[in-house]
């Protein structure tokens, strides 16, 4: 799944290819893929894209005479989806049902990406909408990790009187935004902090070493992003893991073996002896260490 530092790169590939070009033409070819009906997507035709923007794990591309105007088109990648750029894209309009592609936009000189999605469970969605903050998952939002504002304190109340483990709590969108699977088994790797510790336990230290992990780990992964085009940011994201997906790999900070908590959906990923004292976590949803 993309996260915030690949959305990010993704929002500054984007601003170089389409701010000052026209969109001609919006083609949704998924029946599942767009979940809004008013404006239509066909609102955006003929209109100049003036900005893109990232809230958290969505990209919103903004029409009309300023950065501010509208109507806007706001997707989410979800699990399975991504976006591919292409310089001229086929003559031929897509059909509808044949292949992973979701939704293609054409630009007024033939250039346009395709929204597509792997796989059977159908979560990329796309919204054509009068301002981003109208789609519910934006509305929701938590505060961005990479704004200014986002200081130790601003982290500190959001930690205070969460009863879950922190693991949960750097994934929930509403919390934080733009954090997933991937980067929270990273930066509780850095923290050297188990991911199954309640939140609400963190010791003043603690919130402080967790703070600079995530910062650290967050800003670190947007630079080696920069400047990739979208074809190579999912193979550079895995290279920049240290943890999560190498389960049965030695970890780069001390050798001990990484280890896995397997749920039914995902996975978690971390090193013992960083992170637990050296002892397993147990692989189920049980929040305790195995005696």
């Amino acid at each position: 799944m993309p996260e915030l530092p690949e959305v990010e790169a993704l929002a500054g590939f984007l601003t170089e290819r389409l701010v000052g070009r026209t969109v001609e033409r919006i083609l949704p070819t998924a029946v599942s893929v767009l979940k809004t009906y008013d404006p239509p997507p066909s609102a955006l035709e003929g209109r100049e894209v003036t900005a893109v923007r990232r809230y958290g794990k969505f990209l919103a591309l903004a029409t009309g005479e300023n950065e501010g105007g509208g109507p806007h088109l706001v997707f989410h990648l979800a699990r399975a989806g991504w976006l591919r750029w292409h310089d001229t894209l086929p003559a031929t309009p897509p059909r509808p049902g044949k292949g992973p592609l979701a939704l293609r936009v054409r630009l007024a000189d033939g250039a346009g990406f395709d929204l597509t999605e792997a796989g059977t469970h159908k979560r990329l969605a796309v919204y054509c909408v009068h301002a981003p903050e109208d789609v519910p998952g934006v509305a929701r939002l938590g505060p961005d990790p990479l704004a200014p504002g986002f200081t130790p304190d601003v982290l500190a109340g959001l930690l205070r009187g969460e009863r879950r483990q922190i693991k949960g709590v750097l994934r929930d969108q509403s919390v934080i935004a733009g954090i997933g699977n991937a980067y929270s088994d990273e930066i509780l790797h850095a923290a050297r902090m188990s991911p199954f510790k309640l939140a609400a336990s963190l010791t003043d230290d603690e919130r402080a070493t967790l703070y600079e992990a995530l910062e650290t780990t967050l800003r670190e992964a947007v630079e080696r992003s920069r400047g990739h085009v979208a074809a190579d940011l999912k193979a550079e994201k895995k290279t920049g893991l240290r943890v999560h997906g190498r389960t049965g790999q030695p970890c780069p900070v001390c050798g001990d073996t990484i280890r896995e908590v397997s749920y039914r959906d995902s996975s978690l990923q971390y090193c013992p002896t960083c992170q637990t004292g050296g002892k397993p976590l147990a692989d189920r949803r049980l929040s305790r260490l195995l005696k």
